[in-house]
C-alpha cells in the first residue's frame, strides 16, 4: 500500500503534537489501560512516522490505532489544537485498505449503508428477540452485555408510526426538521415521539423526511468512507433546501457527524460541499433547542411539586459539540437532579467499542454504574443511545437504575 507521505494537511497537524501530555489526563482508553501504546499521543505519533514512510501497515499498527473511543476529548483539550479525531479518522480508512474488519464489523457496515437492508434486518432482529429462548438469551453476550439485557426493538419504524408533517399543539413559532436516526427508528421509538411531543408543545411544525439513511459515523469509524458518502449525498438532498429553521437531532453522536464531517468527506472525494456546510449550520441537539427555549415549556404544577430524583451521564459527542443537557435538568423545578461526580467522563460504549473491547469497556461503564448509584437518584438520564444499551447492559448487582433519553423525562412533565 502506498504511504501517504503526500498528505502535507497531515503531517502539519501530526507536527504540532508537543507530546505534552494534557490529551492522557482526558483519554478514557489510557486510564484504564495505563500505557503509552493507548495514549492519544502515541497514536498521532504512529500516524506521524506512518505518513513519513517509517513504518508500514501491520495488524499491531490497526489495533493500536482502533483501540480509541473517538470520543474527541483530546481534540477538546488540546493545548496545541491538535485534531487528533480527523486524524483517527483517516488513518482508519488507510488500515482498512490492508487488513480488513471482522466479518460481524463488516456485516454492520453493510447493513447500514442502506436504509433498506437495515430495516429488513431489524425486522429478522425483532422476530429473533421474539422466539429466542431466555436461557440462550442471558448465557450469550455482546461483549459483556447478555442478549437478554438488549433493547427491545420497535415493532414499526418509528418513521412509519408518524406522519411526515406534525403542526404544533398551539401557536406557530417556526418549522424544524427532524434527523431521527437509526436508533430511534428501530430500537428506541420513545425518544422519538417525545422529542416529537416537546418540539410541538413549543410551537414547532416537525417535518421529518422519510428518505433519510443512517449518518454514517459507524462506517466512517470503521474505514468505510466510499459507503459512507452515498449516505451523507442521501441524507443532503432530504435536508438540504427545506426553509426550517433548524434539524434536530436526538442522538449526539448523529448530531455531531451532520454537524462536522459532511463537508470533510465531500472535499477528500473532491465533491463541493455547499450543501454539507448549510446543514452544518442548523444542527441543533434537541435539548440545546430546549435549553435556548425553556419559558416556553408548560410544566405540570402538580408533578413540580413532587421533584422526581435524576442523575445525569453526558455523552462525550454532547459535551464536546453541544450544551450538557445536565443546564436544562437543573432549571426545571419538577426535578431534582443530584450530579454524578463522574457525570461528564466516557462510559466506554463508543459505538462498537464496548463489542470489541469489552475488558476496557467494562471497567469504563463500572465506574459510572457505581457513581451513579451513589447518587441516590430515581433515574439515569443520557442522550446518547450507545450510551444507555452499554450502561443499562452493564450492570449486575445492586441497584438497577432504569435510563432514558431526557427528553423522554421531560416530555413526561408537561401539562
Amino acid at each position: 500500500m502506498k504511504n501517504p507521505s503526500e498528505n502535507t494537511s497531515a503531517n502539519v497537524s501530526t507536527n504540532t503534537c508537543g507530546k505534552c501530555g494534557f490529551c492522557l489526563a482526558v483519554c478514557p482508553v489510557y486510564s484504564v489501560l495505563l500505557d503509552e501504546k493507548a495514549s492519544p499521543r502515541a497514536r498521532i505519533q504512529l500516524i506521524k512516522v506512518f505518513s513519513e514512510g517509517k513504518i508500514s501497515s501491520s495488524p499491531l499498527l490497526k489495533e493500536l490505532i482502533s483501540k480509541c473511543l473517538m470520543c474527541g476529548s483530546c481534540t477538546a483539550n488540546c493545548p496545541s489544537e491538535v485534531d487528533h479525531y480527523s486524524q483517527f479518522m483517516k488513518m482508519r480508512s488507510e488500515m482498512i485498505k490492508d487488513h480488513a474488519e471482522p466479518i460481524e464489523i463488516r456485516g454492520l457496515i453493510y447493513l447500514l449503508a442502506r436504509e433498506q437492508r437495515l430495516k429488513m434486518a431489524a425486522s429478522l432482529a425483532r422476530v429473533g428477540q421474539g422466539i429466542l429462548p431466555k436461557a440462550f438469551a442471558e448465557k450469550y453476550q455482546l461483549g459483556n452485555i447478555a442478549l437478554s439485557k438488549l433493547p427491545d426493538l420497535n415493532s414499526r419504524t418509528f418513521r412509519s408510526q408518524v406522519k411526515k408533517e406534525t403542526a404544533p399543539s398551539g401557536k406557530e413559532r417556526g418549522t424544524v426538521l427532524y434527523f431521527t436516526g437509526c436508533a430511534t427508528n428501530h430500537v428506541f421509538e420513545q425518544t422519538g415521539h417525545a422529542t416529537l411531543k416537546l418540539l410541538t408543545h413549543m410551537g414547532y411544525r416537525v417535518i421529518i423526511p422519510a428518505k433519510q439513511a443512517c449518518c454514517s459515523i459507524p462506517l466512517l469509524f470503521h474505514g468505510a468512507e466510499k459507503q459512507a458518502r452515498e449516505n451523507i449525498l442521501a441524507n443532503i438532498a432530504c435536508f438540504d433546501g427545506e426553509g426550517a429553521e433548524a434539524i434536530i437531532v436526538d442522538c449526539p453522536t448523529c448530531g455531531s457527524t451532520l454537524k462536522n464531517e459532511y463537508s470533510p468527506v465531500l472535499e477528500r472525494a473532491g465533491k463541493r460541499s455547499d450543501s454539507a456546510q448549510r446543514i452544518s449550520r442548523k444542527i441543533v441537539d434537541i435539548m440545546s433547542f430546549v435549553h435556548d427555549r425553556l419559558e416556553l415549556l408548560s410544566i405540570d404544577r402538580n408533578k413540580a411539586d413532587a421533584a422526581v430524583s435524576v442523575t445525569y451521564h453526558a455523552p462525550c459527542h454532547l459535551k464536546n459539540v453541544f450544551t450538557p443537557s445536565a443546564r436544562v435538568l437543573q432549571q426545571i423545578k419538577a426535578i431534582q437532579y443530584l450530579p454524578a461526580e463522574d457525570s461528564q467522563e466516557c462510559c466506554g460504549g463508543g459505538g462498537t467499542f464496548f463489542y470489541e473491547y469489552p475488558e476496557v469497556a467494562a471497567v469504563l461503564a463500572g465506574r459510572k454504574i457505581n457513581n451513579a448509584q451513589k447518587s441516590g437518584a430515581e433515574l439515569w438520564l443520557t442522550d446518547c443511545p450507545v450510551c444507555r444499551i452499554n450502561l443499562a447492559g452493564q450492570q449486575r448487582d445492586g441497584k438497577h437504575l432504569g435510563l432514558c433519553h431526557p427528553a423522554e423525562f421531560i416530555a413526561t412533565l408537561l401539562e
